[in-house]
């Protein structure tokens, strides 16, 4: 089987699964994702077939709607990929890429490390940033019932892993304890260009969501 063919199928397969999805968490952020991590991967010595492969499948079973299951996603990619008789080492690669891409708070340390994986957490990241990340987080915020802001109820910069999973604050917190961090945290030249104009585009919503939420404006 061509690697084409394990693309085309690979999208069928991912279209199917998230049909149902969160519209912040669906095909179309799937989607971005995939054209992100060709677009950076262009300019690396990266396995390109791995980087598509760990885009298309990178959030095919969300732990977040999954009772915080985090070994599902890898092992649904695992069950596909092998019905495509894809390489061993590639699954593997591909199951890592699943399990390490996340943010899960901000002090985990990141247990495995590969350039391929770097391409797709960067392009995972931009759609988390600009003016798709706001429309994102307000989507996932809404489907959670969760309040748009309360200034009563301050960010927590310092959750462990469980404690930024089980959550619950309001949405424009997660500017902070997330969205606002990942800037720094981009792993290639392209990303880290392409992080700093969508971060800006974000504190400047920031600004006018304050002005307008004071009724200054």
């Amino acid at each position: 089987m061509t690697e084409e063919t394990i693309i085309q199928k690979t999208i069928v397969f991912v279209k199917q699964a998230l049909a149902d999805a969160e519209g912040g968490h669906d095909w179309w952020h799937i989607y971005r994702v995939w054209q992100l991590s060709k677009h950076i991967a262009a300019s690396e010595h990266a396995d390109l077939l791995v980087v598509e492969l760990g885009a298309l499948l990178h959030d095919i079973a969300d732990s977040k709607f999954h009772d915080g299951d985090e070994e599902l996603g890898p092992q649904k990619a695992r069950e596909f990929l092998r019905t495509l008789g894809v390489d061993e080492q590639v699954i593997t690669h591909v199951e890592n890429i699943i399990t390490n891409i996340s943010f899960k708070g901000g002090n985990l340390v990141q247990k495995f490390k590969s350039l391929e994986l770097d391409i797709v957490q960067d392009a995972d990241r931009l759609d988390a940033l600009g003016a798709i990340g706001i429309a994102r987080t307000f989507n996932y915020g809404g489907f959670k019932n969760r309040e748009m802001y309360n200034p009563e109820i301050k960010p927590n910069l310092n959750m462990t892993k469980e404690e930024y999973k089980q959550s619950t604050a309001p949405t424009l917190n997660h500017f902070y304890e997330k969205l606002l961090l990942l800037k720094d945290r981009m792993n290639t030249g392209t990303g880290k260009l392409m992080a700093g104009q969508r971060h800006r585009f974000m504190e400047q919503y920031l600004d006018e969501f304050y002005k307008e939420w004071n009724g200054e404006l």
